[in-house]
């Protein structure tokens, strides 16, 4: 078989192959964490100290503040992990952030609230009577961090289980 492919075409498959491995080697490096600027409305993927994507994302319809309890349609600030993922019937793909933390659920005894949970990053609903372009630069989440579905996919194939997520004010 090798014999029937001349220099010139074996150079143009290898050089094929690398065009193909070399993005796919590129993106392998470790991801340090997920950070989330919610007054940018900007989420950045950091490997090595280094922003290597960004995504411009929506919050929940009240999206000032730190989330404090089950319904106040915040997204929560501070450190979190992603601790599960899954494709989602009703958002597409979705990873699972651990709120609430520790410090959460202290403040929410202390004030006698539900500090809810099910915060998720997740892409837009597929939905016919809502196009995914409806959503652009609308906060419409119940305190989830929302991308375009391309984005989403991009993210899921980025980020691992495991990693940070920070948010910030």
């Amino acid at each position: 078989m090798t014999a029937l492919l001349t220099p010139s075409l074996r150079a143009a498959l290898v050089a094929l192959l690398l065009a193909f491995c070399l993005p796919l080697a590129a993106d392998s490096k470790p991801i340090d964490k997920v950070l989330v600027l919610k007054e940018e409305r900007q989420l950045q993927v950091i490997s090595e100290g280094e922003i290597i994507r960004q995504y411009r994302v929506s919050l929940g319809k009240q999206p000032k503040g730190h989330k404090l309890q089950r319904g106040d349609q915040r997204t929560p600030e501070g450190i979190y992990t992603i601790d599960w993922r899954h494709h989602s019937a009703q958002f597409n793909l979705s990873m699972h952030i651990d709120y609430p933390n520790l410090k959460d659920r202290a403040a929410a005894y202390k004030n006698g609230v539900d500090p809810g949970g099910m915060i998720m990053i997740h892409g837009t609903p597929i939905d016919e009577d809502y196009p995914e372009w409806f959503f652009h630069g609308l906060d419409w989440t119940d305190g989830c961090i929302a991308l375009p579905n391309a984005d989403m996919q991009e993210l899921w194939d980025l980020v691992p289980v495991g990693t940070l997520v920070e948010i910030r004010p």
